[in-house]
């Protein structure tokens, strides 16, 4: 094909092998990671099951012993046959019949989208689907564990999307019911929504499955499902944090029998009926997908125990719209891949204020999915065509041999606060864990390399006549004891407080020009962590024999530091370059660039010097760390300007252009853009 629509399905080709490349990745990692570990550290699920002293291999009950068999008596009885397996060969054909199972399910999940969907997202569904799931975190625990949770979700998917005929969609669900009972939950779903021979036939196959393993294992069945409540006192601590359930919440809000059950049972109860309720609306909608996925938060919930590997259901929630404008219809999506790939450390802080969140992440998340998200309705008509973004005018490129980034236009309006907020948690999250990384993962793991460059650094200075931190050191310590708390506080006070400020209020009175500012930002400090992956540092108050003082934290054993409770959480080795000033010279160029009082900017230029000061009385920096903090936030500046072009300078000067220069030439944004 030639012309305009030959090159845009070119792109689109190229863009689907890319994506298709990155899931073949993923699942080659995935495949490698679990492979490579040594034994005993690899499915340590399924060797607690069918190993040679596995409670599937002995004889005796399932559910005796200090690891128990977690499973329903029907999971112990299809999966005893595989003890007489060679481990090994277990092993490897566990591991890609897993592989198999995860594929298999972003297939079917990307097929089963709401329709109407444009070509483009079809394309691009199945091979996003796939990455999505290798990346989440109930994925990555079902393989490194030897887990069947993936099964019961690919029999629902296949029993209400893949086969002809209700008889054999109930047998799928049935059969995924007897591995999970929750599962169960769906046999309603089913009868609401007009297939009712399927939610009969779910339920026979159920019962039957049941019964066929009371029959083979009569003692483990009543254990299970009297005795234990269909599973729920088999779990050694119901109330850790993997367990993402109802129950598990109000045993970690220190709850207790019998008020707990009471509270359970209603909770579950209410949930389950508000969350049905929502399912077959949305399933009578034409999102079968959706409500699949609702049904599936409510089982997470009410179910006594859900832990890490069987939470996929609240991934699949990812396929509901919600909201009016176009920059909002991407919060819900980002949250709950979020939720379900990243640890919760690292979505929130380590706060004791918000630890009741933190704790219960992914149980939220399936709540408000279940119960409280207001998914738009495909008659609506938002669901198609959200309210359209504004965007600046288009500009031209700086240099013609690099050409503007075409998806990243700029944006006149304020974005969403809360994957802002998230955005900077996760941003700030990865940046500490690479800095942490840099010397080795320890304080001391690289600290012979960093006194080395040190001793290069400070040579260099030298040569340039430029060292005088050890003379600005002494001369602050022999001075005014004030200045030496002054510097102290500045340092330890200011780094995080003003650029938080700034942009807060960036975001509140000035959002186009936000955008700019924390785009720059953002590339200032992926450099910088270049630069502490490539050149581990010592500071000056690290060198030994140089004589530096360390005035905030005291004197030092350089073989085994103390810096209190960030001992173990910092790289006291990520020298260079400095963002204590890199990060103090972007909020002086942001202060100057958009204020408009003489005495403002003077303000933004005084941040900037006094914590290079502080950087260097205080024995944390060189100079030239210093020079490698501005050079990494001019390049950020560079890079934004030169992929995004000049920044917005008003929205209001946005608009008079526009108006001036005729109607907005900007559509609003197609079903391709927003699905």
């Amino acid at each position: 094909m030639t012309g305009p629509a030959g090159t845009v399905s070119g792109r689109v080709s190229v863009v689907r092998a890319g994506l298709w490349l990155i899931a073949t990745v993923l699942a080659v990692r995935q495949l490698v990671a679990v492979l490579s570990t040594p034994r005993g550290e690899r499915l340590t699920d399924l060797e607690t099951w069918i190993g040679p002293s596995g409670v599937l291999h002995v004889k005796g009950s399932l559910y005796d012993g200090t690891d128990p068999f977690t499973g329903t008596p029907f999971s112990g009885l299809v999966l005893k046959p595989l003890s007489r397996a060679a481990e090994q060969a277990l092993g490897w054909g566990w591991t890609f019949g897993s592989l198999a199972l995860v594929v298999a399910l972003g297939l079917v999940a990307a097929r089963a989208l709401p329709q109407p969907v444009s070509r483009r997202t079809s394309l691009f569904a199945a091979p996003v689907a796939i990455s999505l799931l290798m990346l989440s975190l109930p994925v990555r625990n079902a393989f490194t564990l030897g887990q069947t949770s993936i099964l019961p979700v690919l029999l629902v998917l296949l029993g209400c999307f893949a086969v002809r005929g209700q008889k054999t969609s109930g047998v799928l669900v049935g059969v995924a019911a007897a591995l999970q009972p929750t599962v169960l939950l769906f046999a309603p779903l089913l009868w609401f929504t007009g297939r009712r021979r399927a939610a009969v036939v779910s339920g026979a196959t159920f019962v039957g499955a049941t019964l066929l393993a009371w029959a083979a294992m009569p003692q483990d069945s009543w254990t299970y499902w009297v005795h234990h409540l269909a599973g729920a006192g088999l779990s050694t601590d119901p109330a850790a944090n993997a367990n993402q359930s109802l129950h598990g919440m109000l045993l970690r809000f220190g709850l207790e029998k019998p008020l707990e059950i009471l509270l359970f049972l209603v909770l579950g109860a209410a949930v389950a009926v508000l969350g049905l309720r929502r399912a077959v609306t949305y399933a009578r909608d034409g999102q079968l997908l959706l409500a699949v996925a609702v049904t599936g938060c409510v089982a997470v919930a009410v179910s006594p125990t859900t832990w890490q590997h069987q939470l996929l259901w609240v991934l699949l929630a990812v396929v509901g719209r919600v909201g009016k404008r176009a920059s909002d219809r991407y919060m819900w999506p980002v949250l709950v891949v979020l939720a379900l790939t990243l640890p919760s450390k690292m979505l929130l802080p380590n706060m004791p204020v918000v630890e009741p969140i933190r704790d219960n992440v992914v149980l939220i998340a399936a709540l408000a999915a279940a119960v409280v998200v207001p998914f738009l309705s495909r008659t609506s008509p938002l669901y198609r065509t959200p309210i359209a973004t504004e965007y600046a005018e288009p500009v031209p490129a700086r240099w013609k041999w690099v050409p503007l980034v075409p998806v990243w236009r700029r944006v006149l309006a304020r974005p969403n606060l809360i994957l802002e907020l998230l955005l900077i948690r996760v941003g700030y999250s990865a940046y500490q864990q690479v800095r942490l990384a840099a010397t080795g993962g320890t304080i001391s793991g690289g600290r012979a390399t960093a006194e080395r460059h040190g001793h290069q650094v400070h040579s260099i200075e030298k040569f340039l006549h430029i060292d005088i931190e050890h003379w600005v050191n002494h001369t602050v310590v022999g001075g005014a004891p004030w200045l030496k708390d002054f510097f102290n506080f500045y340092y330890t006070s200011f780094h995080f407080v003003v650029p938080l400020s700034l942009l807060a209020f960036m975001y509140v009175r000035r959002p186009a020009e936000y955008r700019w500012a924390r785009s720059a930002l953002g590339f200032a400090t992926i450099l910088a962590l270049i630069g502490f992956w490539a050149y581990p540092l010592a500071p000056p108050r690290l060198m030994p024999g140089l004589g530096f003082i360390d005035t905030v934290h005291g004197a030092q054993d350089f073989s085994k530091p103390n810096y209190g409770t960030l001992t173990e959480l910092t790289n006291q080795y990520a020298a260079m370059p400095s963002l204590h000033f890199g990060w103090s010279l972007w909020c002086g160029i942001v202060i100057v660039v958009l204020a408009r009082r003489w005495w403002v900017k003077a303000l933004g230029l005084v941040h900037p010097l006094c914590t290079v000061s502080a950087i260097v009385a205080t024995g944390n920096h060189w100079i030239l760390d210093a020079v490698g903090g501005a050079t990494v936030v001019c390049l950020g500046f560079f890079l934004t300007y030169v992929l995004q072009g000049p920044r917005v300078r008003t929205v209001k000067a946005a608009a008079a252009r526009a108006a001036s220069d005729g109607p907005d030439p900007v559509r609003p944004l197609s079903d391709s853009t927003s699905s």
